[in-house]
């Protein structure tokens, strides 16, 4: 083993992962397991910590070394941990340099473990170019954006990765030009707030204009995905492209997060409960087949039985396909840790509740899916996904081709064809 990087969280840290995987490589390093971790949830980070134990267990001559947003925002914690051999930060983790620091750290033997600097202070994204994804997986993500310049009261995601920044829209369209000339058929568009891409940028382009660049200047890719984005950001350039190209897929995952005026106000949403539906209604006017999905979080502090219940109506009249659900979990130092809390089994019990409403609008989408005929991204020797973003199972198909295939039925969350 050289260098092995385990990933928890976003599509973000999928992406990069892979630079991880190169620069540390690239440093020398051997014998090494990195932990790119995820803060979003108290779970997130319990299950960071379990695999950094087991890890250890397991191989015992292993170097351990933790970054990604939870060790940007706990570094003493990780630290702490006798297994852990090093913890560097969130931008530190992209840097080559920061990986040859590793290195001559272990050289020596260095007792420093952090090495972990201001996230705040960083203004710019360099782009970050992956020559290709480990295992040749047929979808892929570009980085686009990373940070977020708003402050929700429940996030602790700005303080693990900065303020928003962009990266230039030529660097992008030439990472996907690369990627779909290395026979990626499907790439991502990821960030942590999409929508706010290219308000540092010169001239300030917004996300609808790189997807337009991207369809234009690359002709030769089969599929464009957008990851989660904020619906009241959303720009009529990237309407006009949902509507008129068919390389866009008709998929979209909405930051919703709550279906109550009162709790969306105190999460410090920028959007009302009636902007989620109109957004809703006015995307499927442009392209009526399109499959949403949207992150809820059960249990915010003061959120009341009616309350929530606004929340799982939401489903049904955003006629959601895909739910997110994250049961309420406070982070320290975020506003709404200090608001009067939700119990825990109350949490828990909306949190089954909602990811039961999801099982069945999933249901009912793959019920209507019946006798369509759809164009389908084979995955894997037994899975693929539709431009919808719905799992099939496959038998007897080429991992990476895009299939012209009729659905003939459902077994419970895949469709059969």
């Amino acid at each position: 083993m050289s260098v092995e990087v385990i990933t928890f969280g976003c599509r973000l840290n999928t992406f990069e992962s892979e630079v991880i995987a190169r620069e540390a490589r690239n440093a020398g390093l051997e014998q090494t397991i990195v932990i790119n971790s995820c803060a979003v949830t108290n779970e997130a980070v319990a299950q960071a910590r379990q695999s950094i134990r087991r890890l250890k267990r397991e191989r015992p001559d292993a170097r351990i070394v933790v970054t990604g947003c939870a060790a940007q925002t706990q570094s003493q914690m990780f630290a702490g941990m006798n297994e852990v051999d090093r913890v560097i930060g969130n931008d530190d983790k992209m840097r080559d340099q920061a990986w040859r620091d590793v290195r001559a750290a272990f050289d020596v033997n260095a007792a420093e473990k952090i090495a972990v600097s201001d996230i705040m202070a960083v203004k710019e994204m360099a782009p970050h170019l992956v020559d290709g994804f480990r295992g040749g997986l047929p979808r892929v993500f570009v980085q686009v954006q990373n940070g977020c310049d708003h402050r929700c009261t429940f996030c602790i995601i700005p303080y693990g990765r900065g303020n928003s920044r962009s990266v230039p829209m030529g660097a992008v369209v030439e990472q996907v030009r690369a990627l779909a000339g290395r026979g990626h058929a499907e790439i991502v568009l990821t960030g942590v707030d999409l929508t706010s891409y290219g308000a540092d940028l010169p001239g300030a382009p917004k996300l609808g204009q790189l997807v337009k660049q991207i369809l234009r200047h690359v002709p030769e890719l089969k599929r464009l995905r957008i990851s989660s984005i904020d619906s009241i950001e959303v720009d009529r350039d990237l309407l006009d492209a949902i509507a008129d190209d068919a390389r866009l897929m008709p998929h979209l995952h909405l930051s919703l997060q709550a279906g109550d005026d009162l709790i969306l106000k105190r999460m410090k949403r920028r959007h009302s409960r009636q902007d989620a539906i109109d957004f809703c209604a006015r995307v499927r006017r442009v392209r009526p087949d399109i499959a949403l999905g949207a992150d809820i979080i059960a249990g915010f502090p003061t959120e009341t039985e009616e309350m929530f219940e606004r929340s799982l109506d939401l489903v049904g009249e955003c006629d959601l396909t895909f739910l997110h659900v994250f049961p309420y979990s406070p982070r320290p130092g975020t506003p709404a840790a200090r608001m009067p809390q939700v119990a825990g089994r109350e949490i828990k019990q909306r949190a089954g509740r909602l990811r039961t409403a999801g099982e069945a609008a999933l249901r009912r989408r793959l019920a209507a899916e019946v006798g369509a005929v759809r164009d389908v991204l084979i995955e894997s020797a037994t899975a693929g996904r539709t431009e919808h973003y719905l799992p099939v199972a496959i038998s007897g198909e080429a991992p990476g081709a895009v299939r012209r295939l009729a659905v003939s039925g459902y077994n419970g969350a895949r469709l059969t064809v």
